[in-house]
């Protein structure tokens, strides 16, 4: 399988899922401002899943430019990334409706500690298939962003504990990491060629 057709797939299952999530909220009933004062747990909560979805969308884009050639474990792992991203409309949804209580936080921050792992699994199998010698495992490093996320999950589980909202800010915190622009395996594929 060419990389075209794993990347063209994995676009498709992010672009439904973002879908999904958008279709879970209600439209409210009433027509003033206070109408909309019953769902900001679910747009808040929306938000920051369309973060991430976009955050995976826009740095799985950039990992496949790294890939040569397609083995039978990167499209596992690719596989795998997938089905812990496809849980996020659903922990996104059991937090929001439940306006950010314990458990549903709890929920949500294992469900992007285990999309992380999944993360950093395909990046591993792509560093396999490609060698240590690769322009991702050159990009990489020492993955500090990628290290500090995991931290930051595991982190936001224990800390909902102690008070849910704090179990959201943690992860809010990590997604804003996440917007300054990552060049490191830009960087990398312009130093090979």
């Amino acid at each position: 399988m060419g990389k075209n057709r794993l990347e063209a797939f994995s676009d498709g299952v992010i672009a439904i899922l973002i879908t999904i999530m958008v279709l879970e909220m209600k439209v409210p009933h009433g027509e003033d401002l206070a109408a909309l004062s019953g769902i900001w747990p679910v747009f808040l909560s929306y938000v920051l899943s369309f973060l991430y979805l976009g955050i995976y969308w826009n740095n799985h884009h950039h990992l496949l430019h790294t890939v040569k050639r397609v083995s039978g474990s990167i499209m596992w792992a690719n596989l795998l990334l997938l089905f812990f991203l496809s849980l996020i409309p659903f922990t996104t949804g059991w937090m929001g409706e439940n306006h950010f209580a314990q458990w549903p936080v709890v929920l949500y921050a294992l469900n992007l500690l285990l999309a992380a792992l999944s993360y950093y699994h395909l990046q591993s199998r792509i560093k396999v298939v490609h060698g240590e010698a690769s322009p991702l495992a050159r990009a990489l490093g020492k993955d500090w962003k990628g290290k500090i996320s995991i931290v930051a999950y595991v982190a936001a589980m224990g800390a909902a504990f102690l008070s849910p909202w704090l179990g959201v800010i943690i992860p809010a915190a990590a997604a804003l990491m996440w917007l300054i622009p990552d060049q490191r395996i830009e960087k990398a594929l312009a130093d090979g060629h």
